[in-house]
């Protein structure tokens, strides 16, 4: 399973940005989708995920109310959407799938990551 994210790059505090991942490959299941951000020093940290079996999103609680995680299981996509952003918010930001019945906060394929900056 590959997973290709798009859409960081450089902003002010208060903008926003959009980013976008697609899970393709071999067949594969989709329980769920998320993002990560990871910060050079810092450990990976959860942003926010989306289960398709329950339809259920969750939120990290320092981007609760600024960031909404959207998508489509039948496309394999999840969308990103990050408002108010704040240069706390400056990270790589990896997008991940869940193809087997894992535990809530464990996922099983990783993409690249994409470079997110915000300025102040």
């Amino acid at each position: 399973v590959q997973l290709q994210a798009s859409g960081g790059g450089l902003v002010q505090a208060g903008e926003s940005l959009r980013l976008s991942c697609t899970a393709s490959g071999r067949t594969f299941s989709n329980y769920a989708m998320g993002w990560f951000r990871q910060v050079p020093g810092k450990e990976r940290e959860f942003v926010a995920a989306m289960s398709w079996t329950g339809g259920t999103t969750d939120y990290a609680d320092s981007v609760k109310g600024r960031f909404t995680i959207s998508g489509d299981s039948a496309k394999n996509t999840v969308i990103l959407q990050m408002n108010m952003l704040k240069p706390e918010d400056t990270a790589v930001y990896y997008c991940s799938i869940r193809t087997r019945p894992l535990p809530r906060d464990e996922f099983d394929y990783w993409g690249q990551g994409t470079l997110v900056t915000v300025s102040s």
